[in-house]
């Protein structure tokens, strides 16, 4: 058997991407879903995705899908775990490559949220979703959990100048639990990878928190240094 017979002979199976678009509120660490317009499960809550094309890599398919629902052609993504049980989708047999996002939620356009009845779930009022999206956001948070402790991709998060309480707000969020000011403060401090402006952000206080900016530069030696982030 010739090798074009033999690929002519398998089974065919559609390939899909889904992606999980985490944001900031600056209190709450949210999820963007979209209401479902196809069967089945037309109307519940989803994901978005879409099929991946002839043309195209997973990875290109979801930026796609991701610049299609936000209108952001930049941001942090990465592919986050392959989804293939048989029965996973109703319709046909889909193996779905999920990947997660950051996106700073300021810079999405509101006018694609209209157009796709996409919405901001806060983590803990996620409604129910179709298939195994549940599996894929619970995946997901695990994954920014662990990075966040390492790499420092908790700043896609966040507007490019911020204060320490606004960083702090983040982390909390991340990792659900509260943590010591003074401790998160002096440690954060310590790794001298922020860059303190003279501006100050007065809405929150009377008194006023310094807005400060990350400097990837000083982050890229620490890290070849070995440093732990968090």
């Amino acid at each position: 058997m010739d090798i074009i017979t033999k690929y002519n002979t398998q089974d065919r199976l559609l390939v899909a991407v889904d992606c999980i678009i985490f944001g900031f509120d600056g209190h709450q660490l949210k999820a963007l879903l979209v209401k479902r317009n196809i069967d089945p499960d037309r109307g519940k809550w989803s994901l978005m995705g879409g099929f991946v094309h002839q043309d195209e890599s997973t990875d290109e398919a979801a930026q796609r899908v991701l610049h299609h629902l936000t209108g952001l052609q930049t941001t942090y993504m990465e592919q986050l775990y392959c989804f293939s049980n048989v029965d996973r989708d109703p319709a046909s047999r889909v193996v779905s490559i999920a990947y997660f996002a950051l996106i700073n939620i300021k810079d999405y356009q509101e006018r694609i949220h209209d157009e796709h009845e996409a919405r901001w779930f806060p983590l803990d009022q996620i409604p129910d979703l179709v298939f195994d999206h549940t599996e894929m956001l619970r995946k997901a948070k695990e994954r920014l959990q662990q990075k966040v402790a390492n790499q420092p991709i908790g700043f896609e998060l966040l507007p490019g100048k911020f204060t320490l309480p606004q960083l702090q707000n983040l982390y909390e969020a991340i990792y659900e639990t509260p943590l010591d000011k003074r401790n998160f403060t002096r440690k954060i401090l310590s790794l001298d990878i922020l860059n303190k402006l003279e501006e100050k952000e007065k809405e929150s206080s009377r008194k006023g928190a310094f807005y400060y900016v990350f400097d990837r530069d000083k982050f890229s030696r620490l890290h070849q240094e070995g440093v732990k982030f968090i």
